[in-house]
């Protein structure tokens, strides 16, 4: 299965556009499997355990990332059963997932954060970083989640600078291999790729 990552920080518009991507491959006939990070978090106590409001432990203890290896990223890649989730973070426990086999040639588009992570980078066939600065991601995440829409609040504390480690250390505007200016949804701009 070819995989193809799709990353960006928090409210870049992720979903929407592995959602479009997806669409796009299935109306050209071929087969697509959609599926993200959001089903290999962590338990609430490894999640926190650095405390809430730590950006470090936003950025290395938010996913399950073996979880993610072992479950789906490894069987899906060579047409073995693979599962699109292990946990649900709101109720904070194991889902049973039904494992799915997807006839190979395929594409698995995969939406998340982190995925430029050392622990994840060779995993995708293509990846795709879409560049939305803070300002905005921040307020597109209010108008979906009511949120505070300033990047510099309080609340926001551990997303902005967990983002930011992941920047430095992880540098995904370079790594990727496709950059997509993404500020404005209806205008998108390849910038690289």
């Amino acid at each position: 299965m070819t995989m193809v990552a799709v990353d960006g920080v928090d409210g870049a518009g992720k979903t929407m556009f592995a959602d479009a991507l997806a669409a796009r491959l299935e109306a050209e006939g071929q087969t697509a499997v959609r599926t993200g990070i959001d089903g290999f978090h962590n338990r609430r106590a490894v999640r926190y355990a650095r405390g809430k409001d730590s950006p470090e432990g936003f950025f290395r203890d938010s996913y399950d990332l073996d979880a993610l290896r072992t479950a789906l990223l490894y069987p899906a890649r060579i047409g073995l059963p693979f599962r699109t989730a292990v946990f649900d973070h709101r109720t904070d426990r194991a889902v049973a997932v039904n494992p799915l086999t997807v006839p190979l040639p395929a594409a698995l588009i995969f939406d998340g954060l982190f995925l430029h992570r050392k622990e994840l980078r060779d995993e995708w066939d293509l990846s795709i970083f879409l560049d939305v600065p803070f300002e905005v991601s921040y307020a597109r995440m209010a108008a979906r989640d009511r949120s505070d829409p300033d990047p510099m609040a309080s609340a926001n504390r551990r997303y902005l600078e967990g983002q930011k480690l992941y920047f430095a250390e992880c540098d995904p505007k370079r790594r990727a291999d496709v950059v997509i200016d993404y500020a404005d949804l209806d205008n998108p701009r390849i910038v690289r790729g």
